[in-house]
């Protein structure tokens, strides 16, 4: 296949599984490491518009299927993850660890702490409008810079964004650049305390030494505990997933956390269809036991093997 000539890496027929957390999944048609944002902007704009463009980050939330891709795989790298304090607004390449983000936040007074045991990167938090704690990225969101499918250089707001829980209004094949949010101020020293007390208290209750992709399933807003729409009852998905009876159930290689049921986790050797199978296991046995219908919060893309 004929690629438009780029100055960053591209690299055809790239597996994908040693990219993601969950380490499974097949070959993308290529993965595209580019320079800058031009050379971005420049291959999008050349590429055929024939071929589907997938952008990832770090792969911490996410399930490539065993099949592979039949996309180009965007990756962003050293070039995009500058983070910059500016008074009380902090610019971060989409590449930017969101732990990063925070401890740099941080260091100059301003409240990010929300972000410090999120996993990933910028990017992601913002196409997924993440949150912990209470505070989700919406809530310091001033704007963000893209690049659209044709190669064009965007700003986008809140408003074309369209901010909802976990989910955006992202245009398919946009590729997120840049961020900027506007944080509270706050004391170092006490902002540093809060995250380290956050870590603590995620190590304790969810399996952060395991091989996981973060919660797997969104909690089930706007249900009561009879599973009758109810918007003064909101659920937590490992509860009602526990209340089903499969905190630890397993299929082949993939298994729910013992210790944090809404955790999915790669024990050694699953494929991507064992853990999407078991998940969509979990998910038929929760609306059969309280009438719920979970949703994937882990993105599941590419092909499924015959």
């Amino acid at each position: 296949m004929n690629f438009p000539s780029v100055r960053g890496t591209l690299t055809e027929n790239r597996p994908l599984a040693d990219l993601t957390w969950l380490r499974v999944g097949g070959p993308a048609l290529a993965l595209f490491q580019p320079a800058d944002v031009d050379d971005l902007a420049e291959f999008l704009a050349q590429l055929s518009r024939e071929i589907v463009v997938f952008p990832m980050g770090v792969g911490s939330n996410l399930i490539v299927r065993d099949g592979g891709l039949d996309a180009v795989v965007i990756r962003l790298g050293r070039g995009f993850n500058k983070i910059e304090v500016e008074g009380r607004r902090v610019r971060c390449g989409a590449a930017a660890l969101d732990a990063h983000v925070a401890r740099k936040a941080a260091d100059a007074g301003l409240d990010l702490t929300f972000l410090r045991t999120i996993p990933g990167a910028i990017g992601g938090a913002l196409r997924m409008n993440a949150g912990c704690y209470g505070t989700y990225v919406a809530d310091v969101f001033v704007s963000a810079t893209a690049v659209t499918r044709s190669g064009e250089i965007v700003q986008l707001s809140a408003d074309e964004l369209n901010f909802r829980y976990r989910q955006t209004d992202l245009p398919e094949g946009m590729v997120l650049v840049e961020a900027v949010f506007e944080a509270p101020k706050g004391d170092p020293e006490v902002l540093h305390a809060k995250m380290s007390d956050q870590l603590a208290r995620r190590d304790a209750t969810q399996p952060t030494k395991d091989r996981t992709a973060g919660s797997t399933f969104r909690n089930p807003i706007g249900y009561s505990s009879t599973g009758q729409a109810d918007d003064a009852h909101d659920l937590k998905a490992w509860k009602v997933i526990e209340n089903a009876g499969l905190r630890g159930a397993r299929l082949g290689g993939a298994q729910m956390s013992e210790k944090h049921p809404n955790f999915l986790i790669n024990t050694g050797g699953a494929t991507a269809a064992e853990l999407e199978d078991l998940g969509e296991q979990v998910r038929k046995k929760v609306f059969e036991n309280s009438g719920i219908e979970l949703e994937w919060e882990v993105l599941r893309v590419g092909k499924k093997l015959p």
